[in-house]
């Protein structure tokens, strides 16, 4: 399918992603979710089945697969003031 973005060349493609989202407060990074990317521009789209299960997902909060640690971009540049 052509890219939706306006004048844009890409075609979407299938791809897994990795999907990041804040949900009460904290932020929730969602690995393998099936996606469709421009190849051009990057631009996701997710499926309307995916979006009502990444829902039900952070409805549930399961247990997470893994932590990483979190940097704070803000903190760092406002420190060099």
């Amino acid at each position: 399918m052509k890219c939706t973005i306006s004048d844009c060349p890409g075609e979407y493609e299938e791809k897994l992603i990795v999907h990041t989202v804040r949900h009460r407060g904290l932020l929730i990074v969602i690995d393998g979710v099936p996606a469709e990317v421009c190849s051009f521009c990057g631009d996701v789209l997710l499926k309307p089945d995916t979006v009502r299960e990444i829902e039900a997902l952070l409805n549930e909060l399961p247990a997470p697969a893994g932590s990483v640690p979190l940097y704070e971009f803000a903190e760092r540049t406002s420190s060099r003031r």
